[in-house]
């Protein structure tokens, strides 16, 4: 099993950079736009949602509208570079782009850190073979797993 942490460990240009290749490889442009938009999510530690990116990305003189923003998001799901997190109704980078893979991740409820992992193939085997029994088609799989990170778990307890 791989675990990769999320996007705070990463050299921001060269994940924009690779980002850059994975849409080139699937025949898409990686616009300023687009660019802007990743690159926020990327150097947001912990999950961000889509009014925090309108909010970041817009200033005095220019505003980002939501439609361009889901429009945005909507791209950067399907080329793979960031996952949406249904729990929390936001969205996290990638920490495997463009490769083909099932991940689940990890959510800190304590300090927001999200760790991404890919899922083993005795796991998926499992889910489509329960899937299956049932008669019921998989359209997409999103597994989120909530608890406490080792670190918030060894901080003492405010006892207030």
């Amino acid at each position: 099993m791989t675990i990769a942490a999320a996007a705070p460990t990463l050299d921001i240009e060269q994940a924009l950079a690779n980002a850059e290749r994975v849409c080139a490889r699937h025949g898409a442009r990686l616009t300023e736009q687009r660019r802007r938009i990743l690159e926020q999510i990327l150097r947001t530690e912990g999950v961000i949602k889509a009014y925090d990116l309108i909010r970041a990305l817009s200033s005095d003189d220019h505003s980002i509208k939501p439609p361009t923003v889901y429009r945005t998001l909507a791209f950067l799901l399907e080329q793979g570079l960031i996952h949406r997190i249904e729990s929390l109704n936001g969205f996290v980078a990638c920490s495997h782009p463009g490769e083909r893979h099932e991940s689940a991740l990890m959510i800190c409820d304590g300090c927001g850190r999200i760790t991404e992992f890919h899922i083993p193939e005795p796991v998926s085997r499992a889910l489509d073979s329960a899937a299956a029994e049932q008669d019921f088609a998989i359209q997409s799989r999103t597994v989120e797993l909530h608890g406490q990170c080792g670190e918030c778990r060894r901080q003492p307890r405010d006892s207030t």
